[in-house]
């Protein structure tokens, strides 16, 4: 298979971990006979630097006529510090889901056997987890009417949600059930917020279409708790923009390090595939930020065009480097620990 692929490395880490993946990629790409097609371009606050803009014209038409997007992180301390900041990182992330229709993110949380004594949650609550968030990534909060009244003494933001929006998300949500163990969970607030209301009675009234998956309604500070206490309960799980940010970020320290989940951002045809961590600017060109993240990204990147065995193959390699300690400083516990690029060529070579 040939494939183009828009590489967007980012702030921060994003460049070093990409380096990685991409290495990685390549040693899939000649283990199985595929032709890789890498095109750089530039975003976040890189992309701010060099031409104002956090998500340039000219990225965009990179993105969007590739194959499939790989991304690092973006943000950077001089843009978190500055409130009154004329154009943000952020910015650029949230115009790149837009323009490219990626309205839902597929964050996936699961436990590696090596790592269950790492995870901050003891080992017989997280054993055997395996479950899949999709966030609603276009609409809700993030992108409703906002601003300032009363002479800036008073903020607001608006959160708005068309039953199309719900549907279509709920629709991914309901299909993706279908392929494991049929049990959907929507994820709202339905006892205070209207469009939580609107978010349940629409999937409510999609039921009947997927009659065997057996669906569940919690408000999302019962999930909060439950991610904490049983995680391994729930399968897949579908919410909107601002409850999956938060949950997601929370369900994913339960496998021991935010450095080793992958994520994907889907919907038009170009889909997007990243690690879920930030741009982690404290640990950049100190070579020491885990690169797991962003592989696995790419293990999901392979496997969404139906290459499963190049994505078993960097799976089985990253849990190999797991099980026999090749790990950044996060996953040593004070014991010998290998560099970003050692583990990425760590990776490859076993590949």
């Amino acid at each position: 298979m040939k494939l183009n692929i828009a590489l967007l490395a980012g702030d921060g880490i994003g460049p070093e971990v990409i380096d990685q993946a991409v290495k990685v990629s390549d040693a899939i790409a000649a283990k199985f006979g595929h032709e890789l097609t890498w095109k750089p371009a530039l975003t976040g606050a890189a992309a701010i630097d060099a031409v104002g803009e956090p998500y340039p014209d000219e990225t965009h038409e990179i993105c969007v006529a590739s194959d499939a997007v790989l991304f690092g992180a973006i943000g950077h301390p001089k843009y978190d510090n500055n409130p009154s900041a004329p154009v943000r990182p952020e910015q650029g992330l949230l115009k790149m889901r837009k323009k490219l229709g990626l309205f839902a993110n597929v964050r996936p949380t699961f436990t590696f056997p090596s790592l269950l004594d790492k995870s901050p949650l003891k080992r017989e609550r997280i054993e055997g987890t395996d479950l899949v968030f999709l966030r609603e990534l276009t609409g809700g909060i993030y992108f409703g009417e906002k601003g300032r009244r009363d002479g800036g003494e008073t903020a607001f933001d608006n959160c708005v949600y068309t039953r199309e929006e719900v549907q279509r998300l709920a629709k991914k949500g309901f299909e993706l059930a279908m392929t494991r163990s049929k049990k959907l969970c929507c994820v709202d607030k339905a006892n205070v917020l209207e469009t939580s209301r609107l978010w349940r009675e629409t999937v409510q009234a999609m039921e009947k279409d997927y009659p065997e998956v057996e669906v569940a309604y919690e408000f999302v500070d019962a999930v909060a708790m439950r991610l904490v206490q049983w995680p391994n309960s729930y399968d897949v799980l579908i919410t909107e923009n601002l409850f999956g940010d938060i949950l997601t970020d929370e369900a994913s320290v339960i496998s021991g390090s935010m450095g080793l989940m992958p994520s994907a951002s889907v919907g038009s045809e170009v889909a997007l595939f990243e690690p879920i961590h930030g741009s982690y600017p404290q640990a950049t060109g100190l070579n020491i930020a885990n690169p797991m993240a962003t592989v696995l990204s790419a293990a999901m990147l392979f496997e969404h065009f139906g290459l499963v065995e190049e994505g078993k193959a960097i799976r089985a390699s990253v849990n190999k480097a797991l099980e026999e300690g090749v790990v950044t400083e996060d996953l040593a516990d004070g014991g010998t620990s290998y560099g970003t690029k050692e583990v990425g060529d760590w990776l490859a070579a076993n590949i």
